[in-house]
C-alpha cells in the first residue's frame, strides 16, 4: 500500500555529466537550474545529506545575458580584508574582463547551500568562456536549458 522510505547512500549514487551551451541564456534562470542538477533535488532518490547530483559542464559562460538594465546595473562586491576595503564591479566589467566565467560561478554558488556539503557540490561544476571544454571523455549529455522554457533565452 505504501512505499518504504530510502535514504540514498554515497556508494549508490550514480553521477551523470550534463553539458549546457550558455549562449544566450538568462544569468539567474540558468544558474538556478544548474543548482538544481548539482544538488540532485531532480532525481526521485534525492537525500539532502549526500552528494547525488550530476556533474555539470558549461560551455560559453562570456555569451550570458541580463535582463532589463541588469548588464549595467547590477553591482558585485568583495571585501579586501582591510579597513574600508570593499570594492565593486559592475556586471558588465566583469562579463567583458579576463574571467567572466565568475558570473556563472558566483550565481550558482549563491544558490547553493553554505557548508562543506554545498562546497562539495560546486566542485561537481565547471564553467568555461568559449565553446571548448577537456571533459569530452567523459561523453556529457547536452540539456538544452533554452527549450525547457521560453523565458530562459533572451534574444540578444
Amino acid at each position: 500500500m505504501f512505499g518504504k522510505t530510502t535514504s540514498t547512500k554515497p556508494a549508490d549514487v550514480e553521477k551523470k555529466w550534463l553539458l549546457i551551451d550558455g549562449k544566450g541564456l538568462v544569468v539567474g534562470r540558468l544558474a538556478s537550474i544548474v543548482a538544481m542538477r548539482l544538488r540532485g533535488k531532480h532525481k526521485a532518490s534525492f537525500t539532502p545529506h549526500v552528494d547525488d547530483g550530476d556533474n555539470v559542464i558549461v560551455v560559453n559562460a562570456e555569451k550570458v545575458v541580463f535582463t532589463g538594465r541588469k548588464r549595467d546595473q547590477k553591482v558585485y562586491h568583495h571585501y579586501t580584508g582591510f579597513i574600508g576595503g570593499i570594492k565593486e564591479r559592475s556586471a558588465k566589467s566583469i562579463l567583458e574582463g579576463r574571467y567572466p566565467e565568475r558570473i556563472v560561478e558566483k550565481a550558482v554558488e549563491r544558490m547553493l547551500p553554505r557548508g562543506p556539503l554545498g562546497r562539495k557540490q560546486l566542485g561537481n561544476l565547471r564553467v568555461y568562456k568559449g565553446p571548448d571544454h577537456p571533459h569530452a571523455a567523459q561523453n556529457p549529455v547536452a540539456l538544452d536549458v533554452a527549450s525547457l522554457n521560453p523565458k530562459n533565452r533572451r534574444s540578444v
